[in-house]
């Protein structure tokens, strides 16, 4: 099966990439926008996707609560 980084709500895009890099200095890779992703190891990859993960659910959760 082909996999997609498309994203469901295109408008978001420019948002989950500020995120991304905001997480991303908070775990100690500055320019994480121009390093080559392939030079990281995976947990460092892995790190910043499942903090930009957690985040959103926390948003997600909040928002359903009326929070």
């Amino acid at each position: 099966m082909a996999r997609s980084n498309r994203a469901v709500v295109p408008e978001a895009r420019m948002a989950l990439n500020q995120m991304k890099a905001e997480i991303a200095s908070e775990l100690g890779l500055a320019n994480y926008e121009s390093i080559d992703k392939g030079n990281l190891s995976s947990r460092q990859n892995g790190y910043v996707g499942g903090y930009m993960t957690k985040k959103l659910v926390e948003a997600a959760e909040r928002n359903m609560a009326g929070k």
